[in-house]
């Protein structure tokens, strides 16, 4: 198969972004990210006082479920796989990176990647803070194994399960593949907890409290979207900037980032052409998106990708400074075709 010739095809074809609109923290995903938060905290309040759910955690572990069904371990083995952020970070970044290369927006691997880091700083911290063994470590039983210098509490590979899968989902550009890529994503994550403890190395309230903390991550990325588009509004000015310093390279302005087009109400007030050229001389060139100039924000979001160097179309000329147009020879009607044209009379000689 010959590469260079479908590069070649996909440099052609144009372009093709998302078309639907960046999730909003609506009322029900608020509602859900209070449910889960206090699930969080109900599960590490029940560890903190060894409840029933130490209990449980103990009766799995010494019931050793993988020495129940020895046939399928080689198999889950390999499956716990999906949840090692490692790996799955990178294949889900591979497909990110094709995605926004095609649409023309570093959007899909910056929210991967501020994702992952707020799932690495939470996750990390409770790990460190709570300092729990794991079951293959744990030294007294009934014990919850809390502040002995482990990191187990919560499951980083469920956790991870959940974010690297449920980007997908969060990122799907139709309602039909949202919803198989939250049916796949939840396979896989259910999957991989109960793998976790199918081979004996998380307890159940690990798996209980990384599910819920990947789910945090899920429901509050929103929050996260003006910083996502500013920071993608930063890199797309900075690089076209550095295009513009090449000789002989023709500068072209990058598109604005979703959340940003989101910002641009088209109830917003239109500049004038005055105003616009006292900006112009101020802070340079300003884009005008849809026949309207953005309004200034307080937070800022998008005002530096729309602050672009776009060259100013010509103007039109006024009527008054127009050429004049001469009488035009009457056209004849259809019904007197038939007849022979009359030759004009031309000079002797001509």
């Amino acid at each position: 198969m010959r590469t260079d010739r479908l590069l070649a095809r996909l440099e052609q074809e144009p372009e093709r972004p998302s078309n639907r609109e960046v999730p909003r923290m609506s009322r029900t995903r608020k509602l859900l990210f209070g449910s889960t938060s206090v699930l969080y905290a109900v599960i590490v309040v029940a560890v903190l006082i060894r409840a029933d759910l130490v209990r449980l955690d103990w009766q799995v572990m010494l019931f050793r479920p993988y020495k129940q069904w020895p046939q399928v371990h080689e198999f889950l083995d390999y499956f716990v796989v999906l949840g090692q952020r490692g790996p799955t970070a990178v294949l889900v970044a591979a497909w990110l990176g094709w995605r926004s290369w095609r649409q023309r927006t570093l959007r899909p691997l910056l929210v991967l990647g501020a994702a992952l880091l707020a799932l690495n700083v939470t996750v990390g911290a409770v790990k460190i803070g709570l300092g729990r063994l794991g079951p293959h470590y744990a030294t007294t039983v009934g014990s919850a194994e809390l502040f002995a210098d482990g990191d187990i509490f919560p499951s980083g590979h469920t956790a991870n399960a959940v974010v690297t899968w449920g980007i997908l989902a969060y990122l799907a550009t139709t309602p039909r593949a949202r919803r198989v890529l939250s049916v796949v994503a939840a396979n896989f994550a259910l999957g991989v907890g109960a793998t976790t403890v199918y081979l004996g190395t998380h307890w159940v309230s690990d798996v209980l409290l990384g599910w819920a903390a990947g789910l945090l991550i899920l429901l509050g990325l929103p929050w996260a979207e003006p910083l996502i588009a500013l920071s993608e509004d930063r890199i797309q000015a900075w690089r076209d900037r550095g295009r513009s310093t090449l000789p002989g390279r023709r500068l072209v302005p990058s598109p604005l980032s979703p959340v940003t087009r989101q910002a641009l109400v088209p109830s917003g007030r239109a500049v004038p052409a005055e105003e616009l050229a006292t900006q112009d001389e101020a802070h340079g060139e300003t884009a005008v998106i849809g026949g309207r100039a953005p309004a200034s924000t307080s937070s800022g979001t998008g005002i530096g990708a729309a602050r672009l160097y776009h060259v100013p179309g010509r103007q039109h000329s006024l009527r008054a400074e127009r050429a004049p147009v001469g009488p035009q020879p009457p056209v004849r009607p259809y019904s007197d075709r038939s007849q022979p044209r009359a030759a004009r009379l031309r000079p002797r000689g001509q």
